[in-house]
C-alpha cells in the first residue's frame, strides 16, 4: 500500500466564499472485515478482483481541507479521486458571481468519471465540502484499466448513469419544492455519508449548496428543529429522527438512493451485510420503475 500522503491546496478564488468546518466520519457503515482504508470508499471496493490487484497498489492518500479545489472549469485534470471521510462537492459558476451545487461526491463513488468519457479537462469544479481524505489515481492509469476490463466498464458506466440521476433529481429538486424539503433532502444525503448523525454545516454552507439566501434555510431548519427533528448548534447539526426527516422530505433523495442500490448493487452489498437490519443506514429496495421517472414529471 501506497503510504505517501499529498496535500490539497486551497485555490484563492473559491466559489463557495464562507468557512466550513471540519465533518465527523464519513462512511454510513463501516464493514469491520474491510481492514484496508482503501476500500472504505465503496465504488473502490466494488471494482472487479484483477482491477482492485491491478490499481490499489498506486493510490495515493490524499487529505482534504474544506474549501479546498481539486479540480476547476477546463482545467487538465491528471487525477481522479476516490472520497473516504471526506465529501466534495460539484459546482458551477455562473456568468454574475453566483455558484450553484449540482451534486455530492462522497464514500459512494469517484470525482473524474468525465475523464474516462471525454479527455483530460473537468466540465466543472470539485470543491471540499467537509473535510477528510481520500485517495487519488492516476486517470491515465485507471483509463488503461477502464479500456482492458469489460467489468470495470461495466461498473463505471452503471455509476455514471446513478450519478446523472442525482443530477437531474437535484436540478428538478431545485425548481419545485419548498425549501423545507429541499432542506430536507440536503441533510439526509449528508447523512448517507457520514459516520454518525452528527455533521459539521453551517446554515450558510446550506444556502450556499442549495442556491437560497441563508435567511430561509434558517427559518426552514428552525422549523424542523421544533418538530423534534434535528437539533444544531453553532457549525454542525444532529438528525434526531431520520425516519420523521425522509417524511418531511421530498421524493428525490428515495429516488436517487433506489437508482444507486439498482445499478450499484455490487458496490452497497458489502456494507449492507454487516447492517444486520438497522435502519439508520442504506437499505436495498426492489427496483420501482415509475419512481426514476419522477424528475423527468417535475421538468415539465
Amino acid at each position: 500500500m501506497n503510504t505517501h500522503t499529498s496535500a490539497l491546496h486551497p485555490a484563492s478564488n473559491r466559489l463557495f466564499r464562507h468557512p466550513y468546518s471540519l465533518v465527523k466520519g464519513g462512511l454510513a457503515v463501516e464493514p469491520p472485515d474491510l481492514a484496508d482504508d482503501r476500500l472504505r470508499n465503496r465504488l473502490l471496493a466494488g471494482f472487479p478482483d484483477s482491477s482492485r490487484r491491478a490499481l490499489l497498489p498506486h493510490l495515493e492518500r490524499v487529505e482534504m481541507a474544506p474549501g479546498d479545489v481539486i479540480c476547476q472549469y477546463g482545467k487538465r485534470a491528471p487525477h481522479v479521486y476516490f472520497p473516504v471521510t471526506s465529501i466534495v462537492s460539484l459546482v458551477y459558476d455562473m456568468e454574475d458571481g453566483a455558484a450553484a451545487e449540482v451534486a455530492i461526491v462522497g464514500n459512494e463513488g469517484m470525482l473524474g468519471l468525465g475523464l474516462l468519457m471525454s479527455g483530460e479537462a473537468m466540465p466543472g469544479l470539485a470543491e471540499v465540502r467537509c473535510a477528510g481524505h481520500g485517495y487519488r489515481l492516476s486517470a491515465r492509469m485507471l483509463k488503461q484499466e477502464f479500456d482492458r476490463s469489460g467489468p470495470l466498464q461495466h461498473l463505471l458506466l452503471c455509476y455514471a448513469q446513478a450519478f446523472m440521476v442525482e443530477v437531474a433529481q437535484n436540478a428538478a429538486c431545485s425548481r419545485r419544492h419548498s425549501i423545507r424539503q429541499q432542506l430536507c433532502h440536503c441533510l439526509l444525503t449528508s447523512l448517507d455519508r457520514s459516520a454518525g448523525t452528527e455533521m459539521a454545516l453551517t446554515h450558510e454552507m446550506i444556502a450556499a449548496s442549495l442556491g437560497v439566501r441563508r435567511e430561509c434555510v434558517t427559518v426552514a431548519a428552525g422549523k424542523l428543529r421544533a418538530d423534534a427533528l434535528i437539533e444544531y448548534r453553532r457549525g454542525h447539526i444532529t438528525v434526531l429522527d431520520r425516519k420523521g426527516l425522509e417524511a418531511q422530505s421530498c421524493e428525490c433523495h428515495g429516488v436517487v438512493k433506489q437508482a444507486f442500490d439498482r445499478l450499484l448493487p455490487r458496490v452497497l452489498s458489502p456494507v449492507l451485510a454487516t447492517l444486520g437490519g438497522r435502519q439508520d443506514g442504506p437499505q436495498l429496495h426492489a427496483p420501482q420503475p415509475k419512481q426514476e421517472i419522477h424528475y423527468l414529471r417535475a421538468m415539465k
